[in-house]
């Protein structure tokens, strides 16, 4: 749409572009300070996957055992012994962004014959409870990450607005506005000149 060329819109423009240069820097240190945490949150992922990995590769010493798994029947199965019973949340805001943070999993207490199952259940209940633990965590810190990704995703978009689209073109519409302006002040001053030169000759016709 075309800018009206009047002192009122210029004034609109100038103010316009200061709310927009004022504004720019906080969605900056919001982009910022939303990369930087992400990228926390992703170490604090590639820390608990190494976790994992080395809980997971303890168990190795277990391999032979766990396998005997296989001759229980399907209601002794080890995974009856390890229910989730809910995943407990707080909330952090970053940004402005509510995000969950991991506070602990529970589970359901889950009886068992001991004389059916062998003496090692025990400690593998135990490292399963703690994987399962740290699969909650992940998940956790996943949401985070997707949360806070489409805030930066929007942030990123309005930096680009302001930075690429809103304030150059409020500049050029202050150049322009300021050019017409100008131009039409010189053409006032120069009509103005001759209609006083017009004067000056008319009078000194009639003096003669």
């Amino acid at each position: 749409m075309a800018v009206k060329l009047t002192k009122n819109e210029l004034k609109n423009q100038r103010d316009q572009l200061k709310q927009f240069e004022r504004y720019l820097p906080t969605l900056q240190l919001k982009k910022q300070q939303l990369q930087t945490v992400i990228r926390q949150i992703n170490l604090e992922l590639s820390q608990k996957e190494m976790e994992k990995n080395e809980l997971i590769s303890n168990l190795d010493n277990w391999i032979d055992v766990f396998a005997e798994n296989g001759i229980f029947s399907e209601e002794l199965k080890l995974d009856n012994l390890i229910k989730p019973k809910n995943v407990e949340y707080g909330k952090q805001n970053i940004a402005g962004v509510d995000i969950p943070v991991f506070y602990d999993l529970k589970f359901y207490d889950v009886d068992y014959d001991i004389n059916v199952y062998p003496l090692w259940v025990d400690k593998a209940i135990i490292k399963l409870k703690e994987i399962a633990k740290i699969d909650a965590v992940v998940n956790t810190l996943n949401k985070q990450v997707e949360l806070l990704g489409m805030e930066l995703k929007t942030t990123t978009q309005r930096v680009n607005l302001f930075e690429k689209v809103k304030i150059p073109e409020a500049k050029e519409n202050i150049r322009l506005i300021g050019i017409y302006l100008g131009d039409q002040q010189t053409s006032s001053v120069v009509r103005g000149k001759i209609a006083q030169k017009k004067l000056h000759n008319n009078s000194e016709a009639l003096n003669d």
